[in-house]
């Protein structure tokens, strides 16, 4: 069986007095999801848009679902999240006692997009033409200004969870706080950018990795059960993947397969329905990991499988797309026979 990815380069470190992430080469991150939910609906719920026909009002949010965190990886900040918001909104004409309501929903809240290209869908429980009016000031009026609050969101993120994350090297005394963004039309660019001003002194880690999201969809004609079994029992990882694997699938715990072509940890398991990874190929930028969520939904006859990664250099997507095919679909299908009918 082809290995997945071959080579691993050598780095060195230089010394600190506490012996402590040296030179901010290991991966260092910190969960910013519980934050991030309720910034989001400080800077939402009670927003209020208007125009000279009229003014709405996000009344609250009904749906709050996604993660954020903040990592450090060789001196640089790299922000991970993803959110999708939903809320409800009510809004009147001026000089009329008509209020009218209606739902949003904010679907593409995430590092890949920029502030200004996130979206805003709105509806209205009415048609009337005053209640398609009070609609298009939430739309038009109420996206511009949704938007301006994701950016504040996205540079008090940076501003909140960069510090203390960035240690102080042999030749800095201390690591300056990050920068914040302060334009929305440069969020996008920053998020990977070296935020130590003594970057140039450390012998090429202010490299920037661009980086793209992976979004794949399988099928299998299996139990949600067993399809988890398969992605996390040794024994069945090892007859997949054709090769020795080290893993133990609990929270905090380290994997390697293939003989360590592959390697991460497990951050989060939800048994025969969610398995959250930090995930890395071998060839990889040393110590760059991506975020991998696999999620099953079991169906009547087959269990759908939905896999989300981010972080994924870019010179490296089509590898990491084929290999998920070649070394993780294909093999299970032939091994297992999750391709045939075994309800």
């Amino acid at each position: 069986m082809a290995k997945w990815g071959e080579g691993d380069p050598r780095w060195i470190v230089e010394e600190r007095p506490d012996a402590t992430n040296v030179n901010n080469w290991h991966w260092v991150e910190k969960n910013a999801t519980s934050w991030s939910i309720d910034k989001l609906k400080e800077l939402l719920t009670g927003l209020v848009v208007e125009n000279e026909k009229g003014s709405c009002e996000v009344k609250e949010l009904t749906k709050v679902e996604g993660e954020a965190t903040a990592n450090n990886r060789k001196g640089k900040l790299i922000f991970f999240y993803e959110f999708e918001v939903k809320g409800k909104w009510s809004g009147c004409l001026k000089d009329s006692k008509k209020s009218y309501k209606g739902t949003f929903d904010i679907p593409n809240l995430s590092e890949e997009n920029e502030a200004h290209e996130i979206d805003v869908n709105v509806s209205c429980d009415s048609t009337s033409d005053d209640a398609t009016e009070v609609k298009e000031i939430m739309r038009i009026v109420g996206t511009k200004v949704i938007q301006e609050k994701m950016a504040e969101y996205i540079n008090r993120l940076r501003e909140e969870y960069g510090q203390g994350i960035i240690l102080p090297t042999k030749d800095c005394a201390k690591a300056p706080a990050p920068k914040v963004v302060n334009k929305e039309n440069k969020a996008k660019e920053e998020m990977n950018k070296v935020v130590t001003d003594c970057s140039e002194r450390m012998d090429g880690l202010g490299v920037r990795i661009h980086t793209k999201k992976l979004v794949a969809r399988e099928e299998f004609k299996c139990r949600a059960a067993d399809l988890y079994r398969a992605l996390t029992d040794k024994g069945m990882v090892e007859a997949f993947t054709g090769g020795p694997a080290t893993l133990e699938p609990a929270k905090g715990e380290r994997f390697s397969l293939m003989g360590g072509h592959v390697t991460g940890e497990f951050v989060d398991l939800v048994p025969e329905k969610k398995i959250v990874q930090k995930w890395r190929i071998k060839t990889w930028p040393t110590e760059h990991y991506s975020f991998v969520t696999i999620e099953l939904e079991e169906q009547d006859s087959s269990t759908v499988l939905r896999l989300t990664q981010l972080g994924v250099p870019d010179s490296e997507y089509d590898n990491t797309l084929q290999g998920w095919k070649t070394h993780y679909w294909q093999r299970m299908n032939q091994v297992f026979g999750f391709s045939a009918n075994l309800f």
